[in-house]
């Protein structure tokens, strides 16, 4: 094969990849397979820079934006919707459409409507040229290069028009807000106030890397301006655009009647808090074009649509109390102790006030009546303060100078918002970053708690994660509440853990800005610790998910002598400081994703993950629709009930080992 055909053939190999990953979540690669291709073809392109396309993957994150966003006009407007509140309001609008077509129409579609940051896709000829911000609906701002990081979109259309412009919204999903906003509470930068800011801003970044590392997301759910496109209803629009490889939202639905609308809606009123994305409200759309076109619409919005929106669900308690919690990082974080409420389907008690700036922008005192509810549905908030019901004894709050656990200064840095304890050694820093280190997705040490690491700190037996792999039976055996029995199953979950690997040992480190994903992205391309201790930051920048600020923050790292006598403590303890990579042994699971929960006794959830990925399966944290097998393990909980609720095959350990022994 010569050199064009073999970048040809990489590029087309690694974009469906891509599609399988990233859209149809069922990867047939593996990371580290999908790694060494995409370096392949990186050196390739930069051989022969005349066979680089701009479909190609490694096209994706691009170089700075210079200066203010170029404003582009809509081919066609990017027009608002109009909004209904109640099933009434949604018959008025049936019969508007009914007696302005004189008839009634075949068909609503009704889509579930997400909270991001609409945007217009430009594709000529099937290739991806350009990504405009609504704006005011007639002139967008131009964001290809953020746009472009976004990995469901594609790059290139098969079988497309001459020219379409696909619309949809750039959204950010749960987790990756829950991440985001814990990485810069610790840096003492301001934290994003719900998914859809965090979205938009992450789109009007000036450098794309930033974008990239923030893992937005894409459904596609309209089309603008196009030549050729051939379309005729709502319905035939989404197939074509999922046969385009755009990720749609799955859960729309074709409905013949104004009651099976409402009936969607309502269903969706409680379900929608599972999903893994912000939605508000439902969109309902008349199904066919023509239809479309004889409604027309006003200067503001179509005719033929309208949105549904949902009550937002806030409730009113009292705030008892503010308590200061020092984090790894030295922050000092402000909680609010809640009276109980009950909010989004669980019972809130307590609720972080973020820094100082967020509490005195909302005037938050000690003893106020305060709104709360949860931004992406999972993070309690205080919104509000119901400053009419203040009595005269509420109590104003600021956050203290001195650390509230070792007595040092507490100092505020010139351009962030936290406080931060001076002394590098203050015990709550310390403690923390224990708790960190053996947390379930770093060293996952069974059995060391927050309360056992305090206990061992209080006993001074420890002092940092590397006094851990010198503990004893004996020494244990001193603490109160510490048996025997217990203190022997500490040791070996200690002595268990040296074996995690690289990925592990790097997040369990608690590098600034290095979440978990990153830690698994710079274990499998650098291979070992040595390595790590010596990459230069243009080598970790030619890693496409690591940007300038990941790449510093790694540099600084190192520069700590403390830190390197950290890492060399861990090295001559016996960690394993390089990264197993999952060699295939079959295709037994192939098409499988599956969740293991609960504790499992003949093998541990890491070891049998990686066996269940090595015969093809896909091994996921959360249960979901696309789940299709729950292995549940002793003291199996909240996963194993969601299994039974979505009807999805469940099999215990005994299972589980029958199952693999199958395939030998």
């Amino acid at each position: 094969m010569d050199v064009q055909a073999k970048i040809k053939a990489l590029q087309e190999e690694l974009t469906h990849a891509q599609y399988l990953y990233y859209v149809k979540d069922a990867p047939t690669m593996s990371d580290y397979e999908y790694d060494q291709k995409y370096r392949e073809l990186l050196a390739l392109e930069e051989a022969h820079p005349q066979y680089r396309v701009p479909s190609s993957p490694t096209q994706r994150v691009g170089s700075k934006v210079e200066g203010a966003f170029e404003k582009v006009v809509h081919g066609r407007p990017m027009l608002s919707l109009s909004n209904v509140f109640n099933s009434d309001e949604l018959r008025a609008f049936d019969n508007r459409v009914t007696k302005e077509l004189g008839r009634h129409t075949e068909a609503y579609v009704v889509e579930l409507k997400i909270d991001g940051l609409a945007v217009n896709l430009h594709y000529e000829n099937g290739v991806f040229t350009r990504a405009v911000t609504r704006g005011d609906g007639r002139v967008g701002e131009d964001i290809t290069a953020n746009v472009k990081t976004i990995k469901s979109i594609p790059l290139y259309l098969e079988n497309a028009p001459a020219f379409i412009e696909i619309r949809g919204e750039a959204y950010m999903p749960h987790s990756e807000f829950k991440r985001i906003n814990e990485e810069r509470e610790e840096e003492g930068l301001p934290t994003f106030v719900n998914p859809r800011n965090a979205a938009a801003g992450s789109l009007r970044q000036q450098d794309p890397a930033i974008a990239a590392n923030r893992n937005l997301a894409f459904f596609a759910y309209a089309i603008g301006s196009e030549d050729g496109a051939n379309i005729e209803s709502q319905e035939q629009l989404l197939k074509t655009l999922e046969a385009f490889h755009f990720p749609v939202n799955p859960h729309y639905r074709l409905c013949h009647t104004i009651d099976e609308v409402i009936e969607i809606i309502q269903y969706w009123d409680e379900k929608r808090h599972e999903l893994p994305y912000d939605t508000d409200g439902m969109v309902i759309k008349v199904n066919d074009f023509n239809d479309q076109d004889m409604l027309g619409s006003t200067a503001k919005d179509p005719k033929w649509a309208t949105a549904y929106k949902y009550p937002p669900e806030e409730v009113e308690t009292v705030l008892k109390d503010i308590t200061i919690n020092v984090g790894r990082t030295g922050v000092l974080t402000p909680t609010g102790e809640l009276e109980s409420v009950f909010v989004s389907g669980t019972n809130v008690s307590r609720v972080t006030l973020h820094n100082q700036d967020f509490i005195t922008e909302k005037d938050i005192r000690i003893g106020d009546h305060v709104i709360v509810h949860k931004a992406a549905e999972i993070i309690p908030e205080v919104i509000r303060v119901v400053k009419e019901k203040r009595t005269g004894v509420e109590i104003p709050f600021k956050i203290p100078h001195i650390c509230p656990v070792c007595g040092s200064p507490a100092v505020r840095r010139d351009g962030e918002a936290a406080i931060r304890c001076t002394n590098k050694h203050c015990p709550a820093i310390e403690k923390e970053k224990i708790i960190h280190f053996a947390s379930r997705n770093a060293m996952n040490i069974d059995g060391l708690g927050p309360s056992i690491v305090e206990n061992l700190i209080n006993n001074k037996l420890i002092a940092s994660v590397v006094d851990l792999y010198s503990l004893t039976v004996d020494q244990l055996v001193t603490m109160d509440r510490m048996g025997k029995k217990s203190a022997e199953n500490l040791v070996k979950a200690i002595d268990d853990s040296k074996s995690r690997g690289l990925d592990r040992v790097l997040f369990g480190l608690g590098i600034p800005l290095i979440g978990s994903k990153a830690a698994s992205t710079i274990a499998r391309v650098l291979g070992s610790m040595d390595r790590f201790l010596t990459v230069t930051k243009e080598e970790l920048l030619s890693v496409e998910e690591i940007g300038p600020t990941m790449a510093d923050s790694i540099i600084e790292y190192r520069k700590d002598p403390e830190h390197i006598t950290v890492v060399e403590g861990l090295v001559k303890a016996g960690l394993n400081m390089t990264i197993d990579t999952v060699e295939p042994a079959g295709n037994e699971m192939d098409g499988e994703i599956v969740v293991l929960t609960g504790k499992l006794s003949a093998m541990g959830r890491s070891e049998a993950g990686k066996l269940l990925e090595a015969h093809g399966a896909k091994v996921t944290g959360s249960v979901s629709k696309k789940t299709t097998l729950v292995v549940a393990g002793e003291d199996s909980g909240s996963k194993l009930t969601k299994a039974n609720e979505l009807g999805i095959r469940v099999i215990n350990e005994e299972e589980l080992l029958a199952l693999i022994a199958s395939w030998e």
